[in-house]
């Protein structure tokens, strides 16, 4: 009688990959984010002039979004035999923006505390013009006579 024996599988590595570089990547960048949020970034240095003190003041908006993924494999007995790799991969990518602009000075002297804001005239002249341009718009479809269907 004959011996047959069968080949054991090779043994395989089943080591998850190890999340903690990433991590550390997003929380470096993220930290970097927030940084923009912070008091020095809000209120400008103060300027003296005479009696007056003025302090700037801005708006930060901070956005960020990322995303992370990390990948197994599995083979069986025959796959096994026939292949060295035992799977495996991961990835991440992220991106964001930090805006800042002015919205207003303080203005401190000896007849008190005022403050005084700043208005960008161009962005209200664009807003203007864009809900006059979707009113006209509006208007003009509603009035349009449609054709009428014969049965």
């Amino acid at each position: 009688m004959a011996d047959i024996s069968t080949p054991s599988p090779k043994p395989q590595d089943n080591k998850l990959l190890d999340p903690t570089p990433v991590l550390n990547t997003v929380q470096t960048t993220l930290d970097k984010f927030l940084t923009a949020a912070n008091v020095e970034a809000v209120y400008g240095p103060p300027v003296e002039q005479g009696e007056n003190l003025v302090i700037p003041a801005a708006e930060i908006l901070s956005v960020a979004g990322f995303g992370l993924g990390l990948g197994g494999g599995s083979q069986t007995a025959t796959e096994a035999e026939n292949t060295d790799s035992s799977g495996g991969g991961g990835g991440g990518g992220g991106g964001g923006r930090v805006l800042a602009r002015p919205v207003a000075v303080i203005i401190m002297s000896p007849a008190g505390v005022r403050v005084e804001p700043i208005v960008d005239v161009t962005k209200i002249v664009l807003a203007v013009f864009t809900t006059l341009g979707f009113m006209v718009t509006m208007i003009t479809r509603m009035t349009r006579r449609r054709p009428k269907l014969d049965d």
